[in-house]
């Protein structure tokens, strides 16, 4: 990934690339000459560092800090030392931050520029809470950003930097998820070198003494936003596309995006005026726009920010009602509020309940059994949780509540405060990162307090849930050294009795937490550190798997604690294509078998092939000349996280890329977050006259439907054009817990789309059969069965090949990707349905 991001900022200014907005944003970082950049991970910001400023640390600083209002705080450090500096985090780690934030937001001293990179997340897909935070930036008189379109998250950093020097104020930029997480056309800006500010040889005048507060707050008002409002009024950001003057949109950020793909797929004639920044808003210009039409209707996520300003203003507009629930727009919503016809479809079965749930083989699941055996023996009544991958406990119910970061332990001691004769009838629950965080803040006072428990920290060693960045506990920091950090030897140097048990070692589980709540329950407080199980998305593929005897086997389904393990023929338990092999420790389910029949083998012992042997796949590849192409292509692809859907979405606009579509456009949206894991995910893909990385109903020419049941998510059929085409994996993933009879039949699911051109395949079988004993080339089976369809066979195959081999170069991957595609153009349908089978 490094070199792809060095040549990003290396390469001519004005060339074409699809990017994801994230990586957008890191590449405008370079290219306008930053010195520095730090931060917290949290989706949908994380990638900006992670995929993207990490691989420049050659040209600036750039860092993980253990929560965000550590890395405001170094933030604004490197801006003392005259350095422009980026500070990446999500809406809730801006209230982490608050307090460094709001503090730093009265200084008008010459100094780097700091600028805020601030992602929303309004639906909320990965967020804890939807809270609008556009009062809290207008309180502070901070100029706000939110780019429109994946070039202006590109222009972006630019233009904030120039900002805070000029104005001699803080920025933000807060881009919505759903463009941080999608990829669009950029055209590539100029590059600049910046020289630091020179500052002073005292620093005593950046202090927050009331007294200078008070002046600080006269300067602000008096110097600062009076500038900053004639900017905003001027700003060639605000764009103003005329009508026929009987219907008006006001709109900024992503909801342009929305509106503009309204327009262009319904014909409809609105008047839009789109601002550049929702603070300070243009207030002349908006009344100016009012006055032109005879009805406005504004569109903005989160609350009502914009709206209410403009009826503060005594300006009549439409918008969403007090206390409406709608925290995101979308092309359908919009659409529907604008009074036009959109397509609706009742999927007519309901949609299998997905959560997301813990990994195959994750190191926490031990741990899970062991909250469940106590629960069921009535020794646990409440297991206090926290944010992260352990959050997913909650889905086994081997976790009750959740609150923030870091808050498990304190929510613990508030209970035990109120209730003493519970504190050995409970425990907290947080991760390593996120005890690194603001955890250890709540270890300290329940030793402070003296208050009797236990708290877990559940170690696997990264930032997991937002990607696996690395934290303190990590092998090593973001630029590689290892950190030094001791997290057993903090927590008793903190003065908690500590005690380290292994994340696979079922019985040293089982009597470290009885004696752990026994001493609770005699007034000690102990923390549980549970590692030596990194994260398996970290951790090198393991060649073990389980195997029973049918003979020995007795059907207990004790071991069925994981998806990694089904049962298989005659009801004996097999290792799925999901199994890990608990990245090589002792497995879970072995663990489970009460009669210790079921045992860890390599994976050659189940007669699976053990993957990565597939013939050299071509290493240069000629593209023909294309033929005429269409003016507009899209698609929609559903499956369940781990399937590849965003490997497929890439591939697609790598493709459109190739063809030339970037000369109009290529836009691919994706689910990012806690769907990742096993949860439902969709991904979309469009390319020539296309705005939204969300699609418009009666927009796709076909949908890709990955696992079975996901089909009838809703919404999802109401997405395809008349005589599009519908493509059925016959891929079925029942998630934990459910009985696989309240699965929807296969004749269920046929009726249901009768009325459609559907064509049934096995992708996942065809993928087995190749040697891929985990399944994960499916994706690019189907892919093959997809360039065999139209509209998408007007790409000769050779325009695929190449479009994989630059997604993934790497001979191995290219070699089996290779072989999928191919495998996917010859795959013969398990059966053809609807309008296709004329």
């Amino acid at each position: 990934m490094s070199h792809v991001i060095a040549e990003l900022c290396d390469a001519p200014e004005g060339r074409r690339e699809v990017l994801q907005g994230n990586i957008a944003f890191a590449v405008g970082c370079v290219r306008a000459g930053y010195h520095a950049a730090d931060g917290y991970p949290g989706t949908p910001s994380s990638e900006v560092i992670d995929d993207g400023l990490a691989h420049v640390q050659d040209r600036m600083a750039v860092g993980w800090s253990v929560n965000e209002a550590t890395a405001a705080a170094v933030g604004f450090g490197h801006t003392l030392a005259g350095r422009d500096c980026v500070v990446t985090m999500k809406i809730p780690g801006l209230f982490q931050a608050g307090d460094v934030f709001t503090s730093g937001a009265s200084f008008t001293q010459a100094r780097g520029a700091l600028v805020y990179y601030i992602a929303s997340d309004f639906t909320p897909s990965s967020t804890q809470h939807v809270v609008d935070p556009r009062p809290l930036f207008e309180s502070c008189f901070l100029p706000v950003l939110e780019p429109r379109n994946h070039q202006e998250m590109l222009e972006a950093p630019a233009l904030a930097a120039d900002l805070a020097r000029t104005y001699r104020t803080q920025v933000v930029v807060m881009p919505s998820g759903a463009l941080c997480h999608s990829e669009g056309s950029v055209r590539l800006t100029a590059s600049r070198q910046v020289e630091p500010v020179a500052m002073p040889a005292s620093l005593r005048d950046f202090n927050v003494l009331p007294n200078m507060c008070v002046k600080s707050y006269q300067r602000v008002l008096a110097e600062r936003m009076p500038a900053l409002v004639r900017m905003v009024e001027e700003s060639p950001l605000n764009r103003w596309d005329r009508g026929a003057g009987r219907l008006g949109v006001l709109t900024y950020g992503v909801c342009d995006l929305y509106v503009r793909e309204v327009m262009a797929a319904t014909g409809a004639d609105l008047d839009v005026l789109s601002l550049g920044f929702s603070h300070p808003l243009p207030m002349d210009l908006i009344r100016r726009f009012c006055a032109s039409v005879r009805e406005v209707v504004v569109i903005e996520d989160g609350y009502r920010f914009l709206q209410e300003a403009c009826e503060r203003a005594g300006l009549t507009v439409r918008g969403k009602a007090p206390y409406s629930p709608v925290t995101e727009w979308n092309p359908a919503s919009i659409a529907a509020c604008l009074g036009l016809e959109v397509p609706r479809v009742d999927a007519g079965l309901p949609p299998v309940s997905r959560p997301p749930l813990l990994c195959a083989g994750c190191p926490y699941r031990p741990f899970v059994q062991e909250v469940l055996a106590l629960r069921k023996r009535g020794k646990l009544d409440a297991v206090f949780g926290d944010i992260g991958c352990n959050a997913l406990l909650y889905f086994m119910d081997a976790m009750d509540t959740g609150l923030a970061m870091g808050a498990s332990e304190s929510k613990r001691i508030g209970y035990v405060l109120s209730r003493p004769e519970q504190a050995g009838r409970c425990i907290s629950v947080i991760g390593d990162s996120t005890e690194c965080h603001s955890g250890m803040d709540a270890t300290r006072n329940t030793v402070y307090r003296k208050v009797p428990g236990v708290k877990v920290v559940l170690d696997n060693e990264w930032t997991a849930m937002t990607g696996g960045q690395p934290s303190p506990t990590s092998p090593a920091n973001l630029a590689g050294e290892a950190p030094g950090f001791d997290l057993p030897a903090s927590l008793a140097a903190h003065g908690s009795r500590v005690e380290v048990l292994g994340a696979y070692d079922r019985k040293a589980l089982r009597e470290g937490l009885r004696k752990a709540l026994a001493a609770a329950e005699a007034g000690a407080f102990t923390t549980l550190v549970i590692r030596d199980g990194a994260c398996l998305k970290k951790s090198k593929p393991s060649r073990q798997r389980v195997q029973v005897d049918p003979a020995d086997c007795k059907r207990c389904n004790l071991c069925l604690v994981c998806p990694g393990l089904a049962l298989g023929e005659g009801g004996v338990p097999a290792a799925t294509n999901l199994c890990s092999g608990c990245g090589g420790h002792t497995p879970a389910c072995v663990q489970m078998c009460p009669t210790h029949v079921l045992k860890p083998v390599d994976v050659a012992a189940l007669g699976l092939p053990a993957g990565g042997s597939f013939p050299a796949a071509p290493a240069e590849v000629s593209v023909p000349a294309l033929g005429e192409l269409p003016a507009r292509l899209s698609v929609a692809i559903r499956g369940v996280g781990g399937q590849g859907n965003l490997f497929f979405g890439r591939v697609l606009a790598q493709l459109a890329s190739l063809a030339g579509y970037g000369e109009r456009n290529i836009v691919k949206g994706d689910t990012h977050g806690m769907a990742q894991m096993g949860g439902p995910v969709i991904s979309t893909f469009s390319c020539g006259e296309v705005h939204s990385p969300v699609l418009l109903p009666g927009t796709a020419d076909c949908l890709i439907v990955m696992e079975q049941s996901e089909v009838l998510r809703p919404g999802f059929l109401e997405l395809l054009r008349p005589g599009g085409t519908l493509v059925l994996a016959a891929t079925r993933i029942v998630p934990e817990g459910m009985d696989p009879a309240d699965y929807p039949s296969q004749e269920a699911l046929r009726a249901r789309l009768a009325a459609y051109r559907l064509i049934e395949v096995d992708p996942l079988g065809r993928a087995l059969d190749l040697g891929d004993p985990t399944g994960r080339i499916s994706n690019v089976v189907l892919m093959g069965i997809l360039s065999t369809l139209a509209p998408f066979d007007r790409f000769p195959a050779e325009l695929w090949w190449k479009a994989l081999q630059k997604v993934n170069p790497k001979a191995a991957v290219w070699a089996a990707n290779y072989a999928a595609f191919n495998a996917g153009r010859a795959l013969e349908p398990l059966a053809v349905a609807g309008a296709a089978a004329e």
